[in-house]
């Protein structure tokens, strides 16, 4: 009887705890960029190529991901020298669900100088009295001109062109319920390459990179180095010092996960807009005594960038800026009642497709189921 309890409480107990199990970082997705027809940066004397530096330092970290914690499926979008189109790697991380975008690159410059490693995310530029384009262009431009490769590369893409900084202009509302993820993801990378092979820290960055576009999860893209550096040009060139590096994005994953699945088990409830964000908690009943002080908003985005309320990402609306940590948090459609609020969001998500409903106290947000 006793041996009947027992198992009968484990299933009940296996059964409440699965939906927690499902909200854990179980599979990241592994981009080396370029490959095949496409190399990517070239080193001066022609013999170095990008593409291959991507793919073993991808397939290090998939490996140490894969024996170090077995509870995590990997994906990688290419595990040899063939060509993978900028749309189908996201379309091979939204397909497997992936919890994360792990997107790998090296640099380079025209001038020989440049070196260090730097880590990117979706958005705009993120150093303070520079507009999206002045900074980074020229990376961009390189990173996004694989497409040119591609066949009718004007509807798959949109009319997106790579050398029309006007084409970047849609991509900074793109990712914004992933924006803090994706940013916390970055620090840890850039906190564990510092004091590896490659010395040189050039810091995070907002940039238009058109492979995080469409990635339905947080997404990063980490250049390692700069090839067209000799230094860099040598860590990259050994066994050893690419193991390194490796083993350092493998420590920034980990550290990452840890907060991942802590936060996510603790403080995040899923709703059927499934945007609910890491450290939101969802909002709670309100009395009618309470009602005085709380609003009603729509976030349309965030980013770590403050703008002027008359910017045209805020195409006519007035918006509400509120300061949470590094972000900026933008909030349009504040009404003093839930239903006033509600009535817009339809319209308002015509323009900004992640916005979602959020609770306003003082300076703090919640998100409304």
């Amino acid at each position: 009887m006793k041996r009947t309890i027992y198992l009968l409480i484990t299933v009940f107990l296996t059964c409440i705890q699965a939906p927690a199990q499902t909200l854990r970082l179980s599979t990241v997705c592994i981009d080396p960029g370029h490959g095949g027809t496409d190399p990517g940066a070239v080193s001066k004397d022609g013999k170095s190529y990008e593409k291959t530096f991507t793919l073993d330092i991808a397939k290090r970290l998939s490996e140490k991901i894969n024996s170090e914690c077995p509870g995590v499926k990997v994906v990688m979008t290419r595990s040899s020298d063939k060509t993978v189109a900028l749309g189908d790697r996201a379309a091979i991380a939204n397909k497997a669900g992936a919890d994360l975008f792990i997107s790998i690159h090296i640099n380079s410059c025209p001038k020989t100088g440049p070196n260090g490693y730097s880590v990117h995310v979706l958005g705009q530029s993120s150093k303070k009295d520079r507009d999206l384009f002045a900074y980074n262009m020229d990376v961009c431009k390189r990173e996004n001109s694989v497409i040119l490769l591609e066949d009718d590369y004007t509807t798959t893409y949109q009319g997106f062109d790579p050398s029309d900084p006007e084409s970047f202009i849609f991509l900074q509302l793109m990712q914004n319920s992933n924006l803090e993820q994706s940013l916390d993801f970055a620090q840890s990378v850039a906190d564990k390459l510092k004091g590896g092979p490659i010395t040189a820290n050039r810091g995070i960055w907002q940039d238009p990179f058109l492979v995080l576009w469409k990635t339905s999860m947080p997404a990063v893209l980490v250049e390692l180095g700069f090839i067209s550096n000799n230094t860099d040009l040598s860590v990259l060139k050994s066994e050893k010092d690419r193991d390194k590096l490796a083993t350092r994005l493998f420590n920034a994953f980990k550290e990452y996960k840890a907060r991942y699945d802590g936060s996510l088990a603790l403080d995040v409830e899923v709703t059927d807009t499934a945007r609910t964000q890491v450290g939101q908690a969802p909002a709670k009943d309100i009395t009618p005594a309470e009602e005085s002080s709380v609003e009603y908003g729509i976030q349309i985005f965030a980013g770590s960038k403050l703008l002027d309320s008359k910017d045209k990402s805020f195409m006519g609306y007035k918006p509400r800026i509120i300061k949470s940590g590094k972000l900026y948090k933008y909030v349009i459609g504040v009404e003093s009642s839930l239903k006033e609020t509600k009535s817009h969001l339809v319209e308002i998500r015509k323009k900004y497709p992640d916005s979602f409903l959020v609770k306003i106290e003082g300076e703090q947000l919640s998100i409304v189921k």
